[in-house]
């Protein structure tokens, strides 16, 4: 019964380890990009030249990380990584130049990679069992949308207290004052969990076996290269993936194409972001019932039927809740697929001490659209996005979750034929 309590607090850390490093180059472009742009004088474009800089040194930093987590204890690993990202909003707050931003993302791509990614997803296979991995990602990607979005209120909060009331003009100050705010005060909530994460985990729930058997094999790591159910599994990721940096774009269409408020616009992203722990949780839950890869398809199938919906313009005539509507299926399909595409890990039937080696090796590929989707998005939105861009974006994208079900279709029957 002692063990129980740190089991959960085990977990409810790296739940917030796992989103709280991500607030500064994700969550705050995400849910404030419509503010971002006009204090940073940045275009869309110009914000996804910063974030492919990102995908690069994480794309390459995602091996290693693998490498690293199958050597060292993740407890310490998590905790520097997150110091390290901090400091970088501490520099943020100063509101650099475009070229010094990019700089900025750059470093943030090794700092929340290398020594973090596959230690928090060995971590948390470690945490649950064989049967209950669904549930063990769900939790951790539920709860990461959950504390994701808790903060995101918060900030949307801050912009409501410091914006001046209806018919006062919202000045350039008013809104430098306000991001500043908002990004110190995330910058210290990251800061925060980088000591919480080194007190509160302890070393027995995630040590690693120093054992021969938890030694990096080159050749062990070669042979899951060549599976087929890696490749699969990768271009899974890569897909879901893909539809998740999508997200990005529902604040500012709320604004470019429904005309809402620079407020309205923040806080229908942020409502967005409560969708991931309610479909995390949920799919997590039903994994376990049934086979989390078969999940995958229902998910894909959403994702189709939105984008391609949102792409032909179906309801741009229509009153703007069935838009809005379309907008909580595609929200729903991607946050459940975030909470399955880890799952799976367990039906490959890789040995525990590879995992570390097998996140690298699929999040290369599958992380990729850190490179080229923010540029993609902004170069298809362009300066001044209307109906017409954002109809080309989700029609052109409506291709990769289409991509993302033949690859799970595939998935499936590579399993079957292993065994």
């Amino acid at each position: 019964m002692k063990k129980k309590p740190s089991k959960i607090s085990a977990m409810v850390t790296l739940i917030i380890a796992g989103e709280a490093i991500f607030l500064l180059p994700f969550i705050l472009i995400r849910v404030f990009k419509p503010v971002i742009r006009e204090v940073f004088l940045i275009s869309d474009a110009q914000i996804g030249e910063a974030q492919s800089l990102y995908g690069i040194t994480a794309v390459m930093s995602y091996f290693f990380g693998g490498f690293i987590a199958d050597k060292w204890e993740p407890r310490k690993l998590l905790s520097i990584s997150i110091i390290l990202t901090a400091f970088g909003g501490v520099f943020m707050t100063f509101i650099p130049s475009i070229n010094s931003l990019k700089i900025l993302y750059a470093f943030w791509g090794v700092s929340t990679i290398l020594l973090f990614w596959a230690s928090l997803i060995k971590a948390t296979r470690l945490w649950g069992t064989k049967n209950n991995q669904g549930l063990s990602f769900g939790l951790l990607d539920g709860g990461r949308g959950l504390f994701a979005a808790s903060i995101a209120l918060f900030g949307a909060s801050i912009l409501t207290f410091f914006f001046p009331k209806k018919g006062v003009e919202i000045t350039f100050e008013n809104k430098l004052e306000t991001l500043q705010y908002i990004i110190g005060t995330i910058t210290f909530v990251v800061l925060l969990v980088g000591f919480i994460v080194y007190k509160v985990i302890p070393k027995s729930e995630i040590k690693q076996n120093n054992s021969k058997e938890f030694q990096f094999n080159f050749k062990e790591a070669f042979l899951l290269m060549k599976q087929r159910k890696v490749i699969y599994h990768s271009i899974i990721i890569f897909c879901a993936y893909c539809a998740y940096k999508l997200t990005g774009v529902y604040g500012t269409y709320a604004k470019d194409v429904w005309n809402y408020s620079l407020e309205q616009a923040t806080y229908f992203a942020v409502f967005i972001q409560y969708l991931r722990p309610i479909a995390a949780i949920l799919v997590g839950y039903l994994a376990d019932k049934l086979i989390p890869s078969k999940l995958l398809i229902p998910a894909f199938s959403i994702l189709i039927f939105a984008s391609l919906t949102l792409g032909l313009g179906f309801f741009y005539d229509e009153p703007i809740y069935l838009s809005f509507v379309t907008f909580i299926f595609m929200a729903f399909g991607t946050y459940s697929l975030r909470g399955l595409y880890f799952a799976i890990i367990e039906e490959t039937k890789t040995p525990l001490q590879l995992t570390g080696t097998l996140v690298g090796i699929i999040s290369v590929v599958g992380f990729t659209p850190d490179i080229f989707m923010s540029l993609f998005i902004g170069y298809m939105l362009g300066e001044n996005p209307t109906i017409t861009e954002y109809k080309n974006l989700f029609s052109l994208f409506s291709l990769i979750p289409i991509i993302g079900l033949l690859a799970s279709i595939l998935f499936r029957k590579s399993l079957l034929k292993a065994f």
